[in-house]
């Protein structure tokens, strides 16, 4: 089976740079634990589980097993607390499993986890991605929900939010966003392309190639949205060429448009010297 986004195991949702220190490796810590020993956290906020989402869960469970571990926490007796998978756990007893894999940690070890992963979040240095990885793990692993993370950091939940949504983002966009290729506006725009795969490549394609702008990113999802698929880029491109066109008419020159994150520029080309001089005379004569 191909894994898609998020349902990869917590070994995706790991920041490169994160403090490894304060984990211990996931398949040293998976113990098989039987379900009856395994009870959910009275604390945890969510009480409704969709029935046929948990039916739907359930019969992939019997076909493959439980393929993400529960974090648990002891809770002495040889008992345990759910900290995250209370979902996994029901549909796993709905279709009769006897022990699900967990990965058992201790309350302490959380806590200093958590703690780690909130002060992760609000370095300077980090990615976007590695910021929305981060609140990613606080919210899968602690059932943690975004609008107490926002708060937690001083944040606005939109903003959480809409930090989180990067992880939506295609690989290609998602590296070119970590490299500092694109920025988190780029990014967005990108995002908003999510049901037409193909134009979310070309998008990217124009902004790394073209030096599109936020702006001009916009532009391109208004129109494809609109059904103006493909005509944006060629119709932008057209008039361009005659703009250029028309100046090197004028000034008996090639000319280049190229466009920048913050604009753009338009270069006049010369050969020698008194192609040069007679260029700036010809421009200040338009001056005149």
């Amino acid at each position: 089976m191909k894994n898609t986004g998020l349902g990869r195991g917590f070994d995706s949702l790991i920041p490169t740079n994160f403090d490894k220190d304060l984990l211990i490796d996931k398949d040293d810590r998976i113990q098989h634990v039987a379900l009856e020993r395994i009870h959910p956290n009275k604390q945890q906020p969510r009480r409704h589980f969709d029935k046929e989402a948990l039916t739907e869960l359930s019969s992939s469970i019997k076909r493959y097993g439980v393929l993400q571990p529960l974090i648990v926490v002891p809770d002495g007796d040889d008992n345990y607390i759910i900290v995250a998978g209370e979902r996994r756990w029901r549909a796993a007893k709905q279709a009769k499993l006897v022990k699900v894999p967990c990965i058992v940690r201790q309350r302490e070890e959380l806590e200093q986890l958590e703690i780690s992963l909130i002060e992760n979040v609000q370095r300077v240095d980090l990615t976007p991605i590695e910021q929305a990885i981060s609140i990613e793990r606080l919210h899968q692993e602690f059932n943690m929900p975004y609008q107490e993370i926002a708060q937690r950091l001083g944040k606005a939940p939109t903003t959480i939010n809409n930090i989180v949504r990067l992880l939506g983002l295609p690989k290609a966009a998602r590296e070119a966003l970590d490299k500092n290729n694109i920025s988190e506006g780029h990014a967005r725009a990108i995002l908003a392309l999510k049901e037409y795969p193909q134009e979310q490549e070309k998008l990217l394609e124009h902004i790394i190639k073209e030096k599109w702008s936020v702006r001009q990113a916009e532009q391109y999802v208004t129109a494809i949205k609109q059904g103006k698929r493909g005509s944006y880029a060629q119709k932008r491109t057209t008039i361009e060429n005659a703009d250029t066109k028309d100046i090197a008419t004028i000034l008996n020159t090639k000319v280049t448009l190229r466009h920048t994150a913050r604009g753009g520029k338009v270069e006049l080309h010369f050969s020698n010297e008194q192609e040069l001089s007679k260029l700036i005379n010809q421009l200040k004569k338009l001056k005149r």
